[in-house]
């Protein structure tokens, strides 16, 4: 090898380091970032673990809370939002269909969880947030709601169930159906995957704990 292939093969070793070097910077600066932004969640969250028993044993309590992307979906009568249109809430996110049996079996539960804690603002400001993914004959979980008499939750939908397929892709919906807890800066703090009873003694002091409601 020449003294100017040498030189050549340095500048770009150089180069190539420098750049690792800009990539870990920024993912550092990201994640410092990310865990300042969900400060107030990791001791939400701590506050949960004791909490999460009997009914809802199943829910995993995040050590680590990170942000959860903007997800979208429609309300009722087909206005575009977003999770971050309810920054200020903490919201009970939850993934059902109406092909879903235990997500049909659980959904009288979280209307009475809405009823018993639902806000709709101040500093525990809440909602359970279920968003149908019913890909055909958009009507029906309409008419579900209607049969079960669901009168406390807001209806929501992703007919493209792109929300699924946005919670798969950071390791978050694998089943249905799925729920997570999000706090009032978008941060997650619990996630389940499958049904739990919602209306319950348990299920109430964990989310009164992750709204910030004294037992």
């Amino acid at each position: 090898m020449t003294r100017s292939d040498r030189t050549r093969a340095a500048a770009k070793a150089a180069g190539i380091a420098a750049l690792a070097a800009l990539y870990v910077s920024s993912a550092t600066i990201g994640n410092a970032a990310e865990e300042a932004s969900c400060a107030a969640a990791a001791a939400t969250a701590a506050k949960m673990v004791p909490l999460a028993k009997g009914e809802v044993a199943g829910v995993q309590v995040q050590d680590k809370p990170k942000l959860v992307p903007d997800l979208a979906f429609t309300a009722g009568d087909g206005t575009p939002r977003k999770l971050s249109d309810l920054r200020g809430k903490t919201v009970l996110l939850n993934l059902w269909a109406t092909w879903c049996v235990p997500c049909r079996q659980e959904m009288p539960a979280l209307d009475k969880l809405q009823a018993t804690l639902g806000a709709s603002d101040g500093a525990t400001a809440f909602e359970v947030v279920a968003v149908n993914i019913d890909t055909r004959n958009p009507d029906k979980p309409k008419q579900f709601y209607a049969d079960m008499k669901i009168g406390h939750l807001a209806f929501y939908a992703d007919p493209s169930a792109k929300i699924y397929q946005d919670l798969k892709a950071i390791g978050k919906a694998f089943g249905m159906p799925t729920t997570m807890i999000i706090d009032s800066q978008g941060c997650e703090i619990a996630y389940l995957a499958g049904p739990a009873e919602w209306a319950g003694a348990d299920a109430l002091a964990l989310v009164g704990a992750a709204v910030g409601k004294q037992p």
